[in-house]
């Protein structure tokens, strides 16, 4: 024995050496956890700790296992149905088709048909006794040993889980059958990890488990110290390799959709907005109502919104619900004829996860009116809304919104653009156009497209137009162009992770948290 295999024996740590008696020149993780009385997670360290020395490669493979399950485990200690009945079948003689339930162990008075079944297939006689079928004894037969109750009796010794790859042919179909019966048994498959040991493990192995092995001190302490342990021959600290590979470690980081918020909330801060903040929950009266969204609309049923039960209702403002309310009923004093419909007190307080940030829109021209914000301003946000929508590779029901108003006398549909061409630029997409759409509150309204340079294609990323007189007018009381968007934010980073599905985004994979790369633009 070398003094370098001496050495690594000595240095193996508590994990390691409860593990080295169990190892076998080739075998699996979950049969070394079992041997060695250890979990899963505990027999891995130790194996890919003992690959780092040399000891052993480790191999992933796919696997078939059979896991004995609930019935299994009892018939491996009390016997399957069938033993039960063949050993009645001996002491009567004759056992009839009715009387087999009866004799049947607890766990499994059903199997009545099964054990007809296997009865027959092993040509135990079949008769009728008094009209009723019936098996006969004959003194010739003996009861055959049972392989599925062999491989139970091998199960419960290794955990209640084997290799399927490591039986016999009758051990596979004995495996076979056990899965067929309901509630005994189940092959799965799975990735199973495989060592073998290397010439050098297979020595270490022989001079951790000899007898001469020192006693390794894995921890200092006081008494160790006042006793002088490691002056005694049958004593030594357990040596580390401090040169020995180990696993890259990464630091902590934003998440990779926080950091692309940070950076476009940095574009429109840069171009002079100030950032609006509101409540996730809203009255349908602030998303909706107030946003001149007739309250037949679509969009409000059940399936694109989610309202909140408790609580249901919510406070509104009274001066102001009057002016919305005329404005849906007959146009109030916007020179509109309105939605001519009778407008519900009733829906308007509905309390609701906010279906678009354009509420802190609506919101913010309140606080113009009141002097809490100034006008001409510039306003964004970048927040959740919450859509009833079927999650797949495009929906998400919960998602950011890049919101943005420009309330200013002057402004028009070429600033529109513009401030949109200017976020995007900086977002990585060169060109922008907008092309004619319908939105309840913009008059003229437009959908957002971007020149994709990845996909070369042009892709639509929101909505966008100048507010209506019937929301500008009845909130701020003077009509002035509102310039606003509305913008999927996840659909606007997902092309510079070059992602296409938006589930991507979040799938909280540690592998992608780590290695996706920086927002840099």
């Amino acid at each position: 024995m070398t003094d370098d295999v001496a050495k690594l024996a000595q240095g193996l740590s508590p994990l390691e050496r409860k593990a080295a008696p169990h190892l076998q020149k080739s075998g699996t993780l979950s049969e070394l956890a079992a041997a060695a009385g250890m979990q899963d997670v505990e027999a891995m360290r130790s194996l890919q700790w003992l690959e780092g020395k040399g000891c052993l490669t480790i191999k992933t493979e796919e696997q078939e296992a059979l896991v004995v399950l609930e019935r299994g485990q009892k018939a491996a200690k009390d016997g399957l149905p069938e033993l039960h009945a063949l050993k009645a079948l001996k002491e009567q003689k004759t056992l009839t088709v009715a009387a087999i339930a009866a004799v049947l162990p607890a766990y499994d008075k059903q199997a009545v048909g099964a054990v007809v079944g296997i009865l027959k297939k092993r040509d135990i006689p079949f008769v009728t006794i008094d009209g009723k079928p019936a098996f006969k004894w004959v003194d010739a037969l003996k009861i055959p040993e049972s392989g599925e109750q062999a491989l139970l009796g091998k199960a419960a010794k290794a955990g209640w889980r084997l290799s399927v790859g490591a039986m016999t042919v009758e051990e596979r179909r004995a495996a076979t059958e056990l899965a067929k019966r309901q509630g005994y048994a189940t092959i799965e498959k799975r990735k199973e990890k495989n060592y073998t040991l290397t010439p050098l493990g297979e020595k270490v192995k022989v001079q951790a488990t000899s007898g001469g092995v020192q006693r390794v001190i894995e921890k200092n302490t006081p008494e160790i110290l006042k006793e002088e342990l490691w002056k005694r021959t049958n004593f030594i600290f357990r040596p580390y390799n401090v040169t020995i590979n180990v696993p890259r470690k990464t630091g902590g980081r934003a998440h990779f959709v926080n950091e692309a918020i940070d950076y476009i909330k940095r574009i429109w801060l840069d171009l002079g907005f100030e950032e609006m903040e509101g409540s996730h929950v809203q009255t349908a009266f602030w998303d909706l109502d107030s946003l001149f969204v007739p309250q037949d609309h679509p969009a409000r049923e059940m399936q694109d919104t989610f309202y909140l039960k408790d609580p249901a209702k919510g406070k509104l403002p009274a001066a102001l619900l009057k002016k919305v309310k005329a404005a849906h009923e007959n146009g109030g004093d916007t020179g509109s004829l309105g939605w001519r419909y009778t407008f519900s007190d009733e829906e308007a307080a509905k309390n609701l996860l906010r279906t678009h940030t354009t509420v802190l829109s609506a919101q913010t021209l309140l606080k113009i009116k009141e002097g809490k914000c100034r006008i001409p301003g510039k306003y964004f946000s970048v927040s959740k809304v919450y859509r009833n929508e079927a999650l797949d590779w495009k929906h998400l029901f919960e998602f950011h919104q890049v919101e943005g108003i420009v309330v200013d006398e002057h402004a028009d549909l070429r600033h529109l653009k513009g401030y949109l061409r200017e976020f995007f630029g900086k977002m990585g997409f060169p060109d922008v156009r907008i092309r004619p759409a319908h939105f309840p509150y913009t008059e003229p309204s437009a959908e957002v497209d971007v020149w994709d340079p990845r996909k070369k294609q042009w892709v639509e990323l929101g909505g966008a137009g100048i507010f209506r007189p019937e929301v500008v007018k009845t909130i701020l009381g003077k009509d002035v162009p509102v310039l606003a968007w509305g913008l999927g934010m996840e659909r606007i980073i997902k092309e510079y992770y070059g992602f296409e599905d938006l589930r991507d985004l979040y799938r909280n994979d540690l592998e992608q948290l780590k290695t996706v790369k920086a927002w840099l633009r």
